[in-house]
């Protein structure tokens, strides 16, 4: 067994006295040294800096409000989804689809991409600046339910109205800490649910929400991919000649066809109007796109200016001819009345 070392006691109580003064109040101590220090280095505040009010803390993160819906879960997110989805798609089209397969989705997917690029590679030739849109487009299987209640947030919602506008007025403190507060007006509000709970049922599409419902996204109105789409997914329903084999032979594949049978055009959404099939096909057999159609506004415009004047035109020249035939008459009976004198 090893020796122990010995310490004198001297030793270790001035090493023990040295840690005391290195201990807790000598650390105060230059802790307030270097505080002061500091205190005299900082300018004192100006006068405007002392008589300017500060703003006051906000009550919450700006990126996290409180909200009537827990923002966790999965419908929570589906909502927001929707209510965005709709919000920046003007053109929406609704399709029914029964049990379709993961292999027969990929397939069609693929031959809408194709249809649409050709779209953008035609307009590309053409020397159009207009943005690529296949990318953007999307055919998604949405939640009948959660997006009923999304189409009445952002139908019937109008944060601006005088209704809330009175509530923010008298909304007093203790609800102003809660997640009842009436001046937040996010999708997962209170404010929200309580102002869209009796609209339920009333949207023109709530009627069609009632079963497996998938939804073909466009960021922008373009009648010609509107008629590309529907050439690869509903040709019957629409009349569109669907793509040739020598074409398109991805399109006759047999998981594509299988999968096209699955699928039943029910509606449209234009620019927050709902059309139905007949409507939708009228809106992709605008020739010439958005661009055609302004053609068409402006010729409609000529045209009814032109036919007004010529109706205003040919109201003064009736008038005109009528005085005329008049004074001529006129005048012969004057003429008429002098030689019966002089005879």
């Amino acid at each position: 067994m090893p020796p122990r070392l010995r310490f004198p006691s001297s030793h270790i109580s001035r090493s023990l006295r040295r840690q005391r003064l290195r201990g807790p109040q000598y650390e105060i101590s230059s802790r307030c040294a270097s505080t002061a220090a500091a205190a005299a280095a900082t300018p004192a505040p100006s006068v405007e800096q002392m008589t300017t009010s500060t703003a006051p803390a906000s009550r919450y993160p700006p990126s996290q409000p409180p909200s009537h819906r827990r923002p966790e879960e999965r419908r929570s997110q589906l909502l927001r989804q929707y209510t965005s989805l709709i919000r920046t798609s003007p053109l929406m089209v609704l399709f029914q689809h029964n049990n379709l397969q993961s292999v027969e989705w990929t397939a069609i997917r693929r031959e809408l991409n194709v249809a649409l690029q050709k779209v953008d590679e035609q307009h590309a030739a053409e020397g159009r600046s207009l943005p690529p849109l296949a990318p953007h487009v999307k055919l998604q299987i949405i939640q009948t339910h959660i997006f009923e209640v999304a189409l009445r947030i952002v139908e019937y919602f109008r944060p601006d109205s005088e209704e809330f506008a009175a509530k923010r007025r008298t909304a007093d403190e203790e609800v102003l800490d809660t997640r009842d507060d009436p001046t937040l007006t996010h999708d997962l509000s209170r404010a929200v649910h309580d102002a869209v709970m009796y609209k339920k049922g009333k949207h023109e599409l709530s009627t069609l929400l009632g079963g497996p419902l998938a939804v073909l996204s466009f960021p922008y109105v373009s009648p010609e991919h509107l008629k590309a789409a529907l050439s690869v997914l509903a040709p019957k329903a629409t009349g569109f000649p669907a793509p040739t084999r020598k074409a398109n032979p991805g399109w006759h594949e047999q998981t594509v066809q299988d999968g096209l049978q699955k699928l039943m055009l029910l509606a449209a959404r234009v620019d927050g109007k709902v059309f139905d099939v007949e409507e939708t096909k009228w809106v992709g057999s605008i020739e010439g796109g958005m661009d055609g159609l302004r053609v068409q506004l402006v010729a409609a415009l000529q045209s009814m200016g032109a036919s007004i004047t010529n109706a205003l035109e040919g109201a003064g020249k009736g008038l005109y001819l009528t005085l005329e035939s008049r004074r001529s008459v006129l005048e012969e009976e004057q003429k008429g009345g002098k030689e019966e004198s002089q005879s």
